[in-house]
């Protein structure tokens, strides 16, 4: 989930002490990996489920703060609409019953969501994209009370120099301008989390990206916005676009934007992956960080690396790579952000088995994916099975 304590003041002195941490976070991770710090004899997956709340009208629900504090619940967080929730999931060893664990208490926090929302007449909805949002509920009035999503959205706005253009084609057409952030509210995802070997992850990484577009076109269920059939899977696109804050002549120039499948497989290690991320995108946001990581180290600590968390949670790679800490021990996931919130709790539950068994069951004929794989396939299957869902004809 997103860091929420991040400055409300971003001026030239927190961008530079932040570019800092920034440097010193890389430093530790290569260092880290260097000395073996990071976790690499086990596995654990983990998710975190979106969703919505309507009113009896099936609208929208505004309510997602009181019905927040309502349920106490650590597991519970906001996002950037007051119409929607998230819950992170608790990581689980892949082992044994290990979804079926997910799935009980995913089913207990959800019915736990849907009592007190009943109780202030809300429900709770899992869907991709909500069919019934409209326009006049994506106005910054909607969006949650919360520093760190203002500042986003005033940050992209500022890149961005304009409105945000949204335009899909399927059936329907929509083309839309928006003054702000708030098209992604639109979305509610159910992303699922696998924990990568260190010394794997560039082979894992671009299995991952190999396996999108097949995995996506068995999930879709997001065809409808204001009313119009648009993609099987409209919130790539919807995404995309909402916080894209590239000119148009630097789209034309294949500049990467923050939402994205990617534009080429990885090598070297996951630092370059981070090193990467850090070079290509522009710092939006920072937070107070008293220590560097490496003095972290020094004092043999195990850094958490502050500063390349809260930039990479600000970058939104469809497979992104996520450096945590648990128990005191590093690890190395990869993070599905592409599958879509329900429709029902079992249909997730399938989708999150198929991938992490897609995932694990890799043939090491695949290990070195850019000898067998044009990098542009993998980018068309995805954007194909966004289009066309399990319709779609892949390379």
């Amino acid at each position: 989930m997103g860091d929420h304590l991040v400055h409300s003041k971003f001026g030239r002195k927190e961008r530079l002490d932040f570019a800092s941490h920034l440097l010193s976070d890389i430093a530790a991770l290569d260092r880290m990996l260097e000395e073996g710090l990071i976790e690499k004899d086990i596995v654990r997956i983990g998710a975190e489920q979106e969703f919505c709340l309507v009113g009896n009208d099936w609208r929208p629900s505004k309510n997602a703060e009181a019905i927040l504090n309502n349920i106490d619940d650590p597991h519970f967080t906001t996002e950037i609409a007051k119409f929607n929730l998230e819950i992170n999931l608790d990581p689980i060893k892949l082992e044994g019953r290990a979804f079926s664990k997910i799935e009980t208490q995913l089913t207990h926090l959800l019915t736990k969501a849907s009592k007190i929302a009943n109780d202030q007449n809300s429900k709770i909805i899992l869907t991709g994209i909500l069919p019934t949002i409209s326009y006049g509920d994506l106005k910054l009035a909607s969006m949650t009370n919360a520093t760190r999503y203002f500042l986003l959205n005033d940050r992209l706005k500022y890149l961005k120099g304009g409105d945000f253009l949204i335009h899909l084609s399927g059936v329907d057409e929509l083309t839309i301008n928006h003054d702000s952030v708030m098209f992604e509210a639109c979305n509610t995802s159910f992303q699922t989390h696998l924990q990568i070997d260190p010394n794997d992850f560039i082979s894992s990484y671009n299995w991952a990206q190999a396996i999108s577009g097949p995995v996506l076109g068995i999930c879709v269920n997001s065809p409808l916005l204001f009313g119009r059939e648009l993609w099987s899977e409209s919130r790539i696109g919807l995404f995309q676009q909402s916080v894209d804050i590239r000119p148009f002549s630097h789209s034309l120039l294949n500049q990467q934007s923050r939402v994205s499948f990617g534009n080429s497989w990885l090598k070297g290690s996951i630092v370059d992956y981070f090193k990467h991320e850090i070079s290509r995108h522009k710092i939006i946001m920072s937070k107070d960080i008293s220590k560097t990581s490496l003095e972290e180290l020094n004092d043999r600590q195990i850094p958490k690396l502050h500063a390349l968390n809260l930039h990479n949670g600000n970058i939104y790679r469809w497979n992104r790579a996520c450096f945590g800490v648990g128990n005191g021990k590093a690890h190395i996931r990869i993070e599905n952000r592409y599958i879509p919130s329900g429709p029902t709790i079992i249909d997730e539950m399938a989708n999150f088995a198929f991938w992490v068994g897609l995932m694990q069951g890799r043939p090491s004929y695949f290990d070195d994916l850019q000898k067998l794989m044009d990098f542009e396939d993998a980018q068309s299957n995805f954007i194909k099975a966004s289009r066309t869902g399990s319709d779609s004809i892949m390379s």
